[in-house]
C-alpha cells in the first residue's frame, strides 16, 4: 500500500518525497524517482484521490495579519464558517465576529447567516501556529456580499489595480458606476449594471496583462470610454 507523507495544503520544496508507493499517481509538477513521488517545485500540495500534485507558489496569496480579503464559504459549522480565501490555508470566520446578535448555536442554524458559496469582504485579525487564519466581519465596509460577479487576478498585481492613491480604480468605478471591492488576495467583487460589470471585468484583465506597460491608465481609459459608446 502507498503512503502519502505530506497534507493537503502543506507547502513543500523542491526534492521533498511527498509520497511512497506504486499505487500513488504523479501529478504536476511532480515525478517518481523508484517508488517516491517528490516535488519538482516549491508549492502547496494538491491531493485528489490518489493523484498527488504541486501547485507552484508563484502567484498563491501568502496572508498577513490585517490584510482584508474576499473570500467563499465552503463549510458551515457548529459555530463558525470555513472560509476559502485562495492562500495555502483556509481561514475560519466564528459566529462571534460574523454576528451582533445572540445566536443560541444549540438551537439555531447559523446558515440562514452565511451559507455555502456566498461571499464575504472580511479582515485577517490573526495567523495561529496552525495556519488557521481567522477572519473578522467586525469593522467599516465588512460585509456579506450579495449579488454582482467575482473576479481573480494574481495579489501581486493588486497594487496596479488599485493605482497611486487609488487613482485607477477610482477611475473605473467613476466611469461604469459599478461598486467594486478589491481584497488583497487578488479577489474582486463587482457590482452594478450587468454590462458594465463585464466592461470592469475586462478592463482588469487588462491591467493583470500590462500592468508594467506606461501609459496604462489611459490605455484603460479609452477602452472604458470606448465599450461605454458602445452600451
Amino acid at each position: 500500500m502507498g503512503e502519502i507523507l505530506v497534507e493537503d495544503r502543506e507547502i513543500v520544496s523542491p526534492g521533498d518525497v511527498l509520497a511512497k508507493g506504486m499505487d500513488i499517481i504523479p501529478g504536476k509538477n511532480t515525478y517518481r524517482k523508484n517508488e517516491n513521488i517528490i516535488s519538482k517545485t516549491v508549492g502547496i500540495v494538491n491531493l485528489q484521490n490518489k493523484v498527488i500534485s504541486v501547485i507552484p507558489l508563484k502567484g498563491v496569496y501568502i496572508p498577513e495579519k490585517g490584510d482584508v480579503v474576499i473570500g467563499e464559504i465552503i463549510e458551515v459549522g457548529f459555530a463558525n464558517w470555513l472560509v476559502d480565501i485562495g492562500a495555502p490555508w483556509y481561514a475560519n470566520l466564528p459566529l462571534g465576529e460574523a454576528v451582533s446578535e445572540y445566536v443560541d448555536v444549540l438551537r439555531a442554524d447559523i446558515s440562514k447567516y452565511f451559507d455555502v458559496g456566498d461571499y464575504v469582504f472580511a479582515k485577517i485579525i490573526n495567523i495561529p501556529r496552525n495556519k488557521m487564519i481567522q477572519l473578522s466581519l467586525k469593522g467599516p465596509g465588512l460585509k456579506k456580499l450579495k449579488g454582482g460577479r467575482i473576479v481573480k487576478v494574481l495579489p501581486s498585481k493588486v497594487p496596479r489595480i488599485i493605482g497611486k492613491k487609488g487613482s485607477m480604480i477610482s477611475m473605473i468605478k467613476k466611469m461604469t458606476k459599478c461598486e467594486i471591492l478589491i481584497g488583497q488576495n487578488g479577489w474582486i467583487w463587482i457590482k452594478g449594471d450587468p454590462e458594465k460589470e463585464l466592461l470592469v471585468f475586462e478592463a482588469l484583465r487588462i491591467i493583470e496583462r500590462e500592468s508594467h506597460i506606461r501609459g496604462l491608465t489611459e490605455r484603460v481609459k479609452r477602452f472604458l470610454e470606448g465599450g461605454l459608446n458602445e452600451i
